[in-house]
């Protein structure tokens, strides 16, 4: 079994509040978790209006399946209007 563990940082310019931050991480989370089968949760800068980080865990029994998994999710979440990704890095358990 592998757990591929990805973190990422990124933040959302047109956040003028904690509810606004929210509600754009709430929907991606919620976007990544149907499209890719993946955990996703905020981890840090919960207190910061436009800062995110996440923490996006996937399992599956192929280290190159996970790896193409989490890479794929880097792209989408690069993708993504209302965020700007900052910083990412993956681990692998």
């Amino acid at each position: 079994m592998i757990v591929g563990v990805l973190t990422v940082d990124l933040q959302v310019p047109a956040s003028r509040s904690l509810k606004d931050k929210r509600q754009v991480v709430r929907s991606l989370a919620a976007r990544l978790r149907n499209n890719y089968n993946i955990a996703v949760a905020e981890v840090d800068h919960l207190d910061s209006w436009q800062l995110v980080t996440l923490g996006i865990a996937a399992v599956s029994g192929d280290l190159a399946h996970v790896q193409g998994l989490l890479q794929h999710v880097v792209d989408y979440i690069g993708r993504e209007h209302s965020t700007v990704l900052l910083d990412y890095g993956t681990e692998y358990l």
